[in-house]
């Protein structure tokens, strides 16, 4: 266990657009052990910077085995033209987007993620006195 090891992957998805199959694209995933709950997505849409979204790593690893997530983001397993795929919904005030990433390639990355940090363990990762003196610093 490394709070300094970093797992990070390339990823192909497949952005769900009605009544125009998908549209391809590639996602990087990024996890840090000093910051064990979070994991980093960055979608790579054509423009100049990427669109980055944080999510709960326990929210992804529930979504691998049924429906995860309220509101902003939710994922889920399913089947889609033969290939098993997680599905990523994700919703904010400037739209919503609905996305396939492959199952096999994602579990691969939690499951390193959980070589760095085990699940149950990610609050021995943190300095909660850090922490605190960087937030009280900003008051």
């Amino acid at each position: 266990m490394n709070t300094s090891a970093i797992v990070a992957a390339e990823l192909g998805l497949r952005l769900v657009v009605p009544e125009h199959g998908g549209v391809p694209l590639t996602a990087s995933l990024y996890y840090r052990g000093d910051d064990p709950y979070a994991i980093r997505m960055a979608f790579h849409v054509g423009t100049d910077d990427p669109v980055e979204w944080i999510f709960a790593r326990d929210l992804l690893a529930e979504g691998l085995d049924g429906v995860a997530g309220d509101g902003d983001v939710r994922v889920w397993p399913s089947t889609a033209d033969h290939r098993d795929v997680l599905n990523l919904a994700l919703s904010s005030p400037f739209g919503e987007a609905h996305f396939e990433a492959p199952l096999t390639a994602l579990t691969g990355f939690l499951l390193r993620t959980f070589e760095v940090v085990p699940a149950g363990r990610e609050g021995e990762f943190i300095d909660i006195d850090g922490e605190l003196n960087d937030m009280l610093r900003w008051t």
